[in-house]
């Protein structure tokens, strides 16, 4: 799978450069997250741009990031989604637990004023 990591003060910032988060390369993405996790890192963005479709397997690694970053108590948030992976969350029944934000900037943003509070 291919990615960038900026890894920044008590954040990290995925961005997937693939066109698709499937089971052939979402165990990938759920290695980097434990790894993240396992460094200290609470907070994690992951910038979905890139992405056109995402499966089960996908959806899968995406809410065990979700989970290791509430369990820390911080947050995991998720933006540049399509409509096609938007979809998806939404017949999911996970777009009030997911954390979605437009842009990647918008998403630090928020992670920012949860710190500070």
């Amino acid at each position: 799978m291919k990615f960038s990591v900026d890894k920044q003060d008590g954040l990290v910032i995925y961005e997937l450069l693939e066109e698709k988060l499937t089971s052939l390369n979402a165990p990938i993405l759920k290695s980097e997250l434990v790894l993240a996790n396992a460094e200290g890192y609470k907070n994690v963005v992951v910038d979905l741009d890139k992405v056109r479709f995402v499966d089960s397997s996908g959806l899968s690694a995406l809410l065990i990031g979700h989970r290791l970053c509430k369990d820390e108590k911080g947050i995991f948030g998720l933006c540049g989604l399509n409509d096609t992976v938007k979809n998806l969350i939404k017949i999911s029944q996970l777009e009030d637990v997911l954390h979605v934000y437009s842009t990647q900037h918008d998403a630090i943003n928020a992670i920012e004023k949860k710190k500070k509070k």
